[in-house]
């Protein structure tokens, strides 16, 4: 250097002019922990940084429950005493309906009373089936959505549409939209955890849970119902954290490198923060996934004392330790691809296997929302049940009329759905189904209604949150959905 550009400088002075900056690089430092610093502040920019929602949310985070194979509202929610009326006899016929629904009520279909009686629950009197024994005093907390409508009454489309927005394959699911626009509170966990039933997955399996066109990042991080919650965490005995750091960076520079000179940086750029995350869940996931840690009362409240709801119940339980550890959205799935003993596809024995299903869900999501409650943690949360479609009121065509062994079919036009937490009106209902809970009367309610509400209350304008890909800006709502306002407070 030329030293009339740069005269020499005491050990004083050097320290003098350089202490804004070291004072600068700390800051910089502390706020990047905290998920404080813009992503364009830093060298390489941390795609689950938190941003700013399009206006104030009322909920943080979201817990959301799915219910695989199609819950029959008539048998859970929805109290229709015309079923009992009309037991055993031909269902009329129904305006409004198309496809597979309509063409069975040409069909001689034999409407079929509810499996268990209904009571009145809660302040409001509001009936539910008599199973729901734990969450049934809790109804009051609970806000309704009605006559929801599917574009397909076949599971795999349906299954599609609810967490993705479409019937089709490779579009994002709810979770991976909500954390591309809203990034992740946690530094040390994934912004975006799927929790699937111990007995296997639903149907489609991970495009359920799948970024599909949006960068890799975004995509949900299931953990597994046995063995390691996450296979291949933790580092090896023999590597000591130290060399474990140096040998990521190394990973970290190359793949920089590489990405330098790709056009499609979104894989790779997914990597870097992936093995970054990786890094730091060796301490923080541990933690976080250990359940055996909680007071032996919280356990039982869960049901982990009950063979009937331990494997439920502790999904309940690892989402209510993510939900205050700033996991973003937790997805938990309830049942297994077309199963009607380990899910909700009851198209025969629905008495026994109802009755079964509800008894695995009913004590842990009790537990949850009483759980969330007594923290604090129910004020910022916003907890989601539904499944991908409703079932009809007549019994499966060509089935047993026998009462152990008959079913109902599918319904894309019944899905009744709750939402309970952050920025929920108690006691509501938006829509309402007909007198044999078919469908919807009045305004139609469609899936996108859902998704548009669910992102409203997350603080998120369903028409901004879009994404540029094959030449079009796409969105979880697709046209654009209506935000129920009838369920929010």
């Amino acid at each position: 250097m030329n030293r009339t550009f740069f005269p020499p400088l005491s050990r004083r002075e050097v320290l003098r002019q350089s202490f804004g900056g070291l004072g600068a690089l700390a800051l910089a430092s502390l706020l990047a922990d905290d998920g404080l610093l813009c992503a364009s502040d830093v060298g390489t920019a941390n795609p689950l940084a938190p941003k700013p929602p399009h206006f104030p949310p009322a909920a943080k985070r979201c817990i959301f429950l799915f219910m695989s194979g199609g819950v029959s509202q008539v048998d859970t929610f929805e109290h229709k005493p015309a079923l009992t009326k009309f037991a055993d006899k031909t269902m009329p016929l129904l305006p409004g309906l198309k496809g597979e629904i309509a063409a069975n009520l040409t069909k001689n279909a034999i409407a079929m009373p509810e499996m268990f009686p209904f009571r009145p629950c809660g302040e409001s009197g509001r009936p539910i089936s008599t199973r729901f024994e734990h969450l049934g005093p809790l109804v009051d907390q609970l806000a309704f959505i009605h006559g929801i409508i599917g574009e397909s009454n076949n599971h795999g489309p349906a299954t599609l549409q609810l967490n993705t927005g479409s019937v089709l394959q490779g579009n994002p699911s709810v979770g991976s939209w909500v954390t591309y626009g809203l990034g992740s509170e946690s530094r040390d966990l994934p912004g975006y955890v799927v929790i699937c039933d111990p007995r296997g997955d639903p149907t489609n399996g991970n495009a359920v849970w799948s970024g599909g066109y949006l960068p890799a990042t975004y995509q949900g991080t299931p953990l597994n119902s046995k063995g390691p919650a996450i296979v291949d965490l933790n580092r090896p005995a023999d590597l000591s954290a130290a060399r474990s750091r140096r040998e990521l960076e190394l990973l970290r520079q190359l793949n920089e490198r590489h990405a330098q000179r790709s056009t499609e940086r979104s894989e790779l750029e997914a990597r870097i923060a992936a093995y970054e995350l990786a890094y730091r869940m060796q301490v923080a996931a541990p933690e976080a996934i250990d359940i055996a840690s909680e007071p032996e009362h919280i356990q039982q409240l869960y049901g982990l004392d009950q063979p009937q709801t331990r494997g439920f119940g502790r999904q309940c339980l690892l989402a209510r330790r993510f939900a205050e550890r700033g996991v973003r959205f937790t997805l938990l799935v309830h049942g297994v691809t077309n199963s009607q003993e380990a899910g909700w596809d009851h198209h025969g024995s629905i008495r026994g296997n109802i009755k079964n299903a509800i008894g695995e869900v009913d004590r842990p999501i009790a537990g949850l929302l009483a759980d969330l409650k007594q923290r604090g943690l129910l004020d910022d949360t916003l907890v989601v049940f539904t499944s991908e479609m409703g079932r009809t009121p007549y019994r499966q065509l060509g089935s047993s009329p026998d009462p152990d062994k008959v079913g109902r079919d599918h319904n894309q036009y019944g899905l009744c759905s709750w939402l309970a937490g952050a920025g929920v009106r108690p006691a509501a209902d938006a829509g309402a189904t007909d007198e044999f809970g078919v469908r919807g009367v009045g305004e139609e309610i469609l899936m996108r209604d859902l998704h548009a509400t669910i992102l409203s209350l997350m603080g998120i304008d369903d028409s901004v949150l879009t994404y540029l890909n094959e030449g079009r800006f796409k969105r979880l709502t697709d046209l654009g959905g209506r935000v129920l306002g009838d369920v929010l407070s």
